[in-house]
């Protein structure tokens, strides 16, 4: 298969899949999804992203059709099928139940169990790329991974529009506009050989390449700061990186259509090499 859907047991291609017009994922965006790289078929940090899907269906009260053993199974099985073992593999689950559109729902009926498989390449972060910047104007739940991805979609267009990669967002607070996260990515800076990321609060999802990063920084002697950075402070870095699932390790070189970073590189190198060697390791 060249791509792979699945839906409650039924898989196919993916653009011979069809899904119930009562899911509530169309109502409502009312589910949690998770998302990595498969290369050779093997899929990058899998436990840690079945982790974090669980943890976000818990926060949002949707029971889990399947258990987290279930579902790496099911997973692994499924990329078999498909004729490259080079993928995005993609999850979602919806709350459970088919019925007219109503906001409230059964608690006892277990989500609606989506896949979907296509092949994808793999950036290894030796090419910059240009952000630019807007009001992080999302609601109060950004650590739970749901649907409900509309600011992003808006903001990811206002950076295509400006020939920029992603977006970086901030929130007005006394202290000045604390940077929070990327459309789809997590944010960081350095200075003077300290990476600074913002918190894991209820402001930002707890990256899984975030977390490979900072634990890559304390493996190599380099300190970490998990507290809060302003818009300010991301103009003056010495360096500025974006991490994602899909891109482990991205170095920023303008902001705004202002130059940025550069007088880190050697930091940047080591921790990009490193971080695609862990990810060439555990998937060969």
């Amino acid at each position: 298969m060249k791509t792979l859907g699945y839906y409650n047991g039924r898989y196919g291609e993916l653009d011979e899949m069809t899904v119930p017009m009562n899911d509530r994922v169309h109502w409502f965006g009312d589910g949690v999804y998770d998302a990595g790289p498969s290369r050779n078929y093997h899929i990058f940090a899998i436990d840690e992203h079945i982790d974090r899907f669980f943890n976000s269906a818990a926060l949002a009260g949707i029971k889990m059709p399947v258990t987290k053993a279930e579902l790496r199974d099911l997973l692994n099985h499924l990329v078999k099928k498909v004729d490259t073992g080079d993928l995005f593999v993609y999850y979602q689950v919806t709350r459970g139940g088919y019925e007219s559109r109503n906001h409230t729902y059964d608690e006892s009926v277990p989500g609606n169990l989506w896949v979907m498989l296509k092949p994808s390449g793999f950036n290894d972060g030796t090419k910059p790329v240009k952000l630019v910047t807007e009001e992080d104007k999302r609601f109060f739940l950004c650590n739970i991974k749901t649907l409900n991805l509309l600011p992003s979609v808006l903001a990811s267009q206002h950076a295509k529009r400006e020939g920029a990669q992603e977006v970086i967002f901030w929130r007005r607070t006394p202290l000045g506009r604390r940077v929070t996260e990327c459309a789809h990515s997590n944010c960081h800076i350095i200075r003077n050989h300290v990476l600074y990321t913002a918190p894991a609060d209820e402001l930002i999802l707890p990256g899984i390449a975030r977390a490979h990063l900072i634990r890559m920084c304390k493996k190599l002697g380099y300190a970490v700061s998990e507290t809060p950075y302003y818009l300010d402070d991301l103009l003056e870095a010495d360096e500025v990186l974006v991490t994602s699932s899909s891109n482990l390790c991205l170095r920023a070189e303008a902001v705004d259509g202002k130059t940025v970073g550069g007088r880190a590189s050697e930091m940047y190198e080591e921790l990009r090499e490193h971080l695609i060697q862990e990810f060439m390791d555990a998937t060969k």
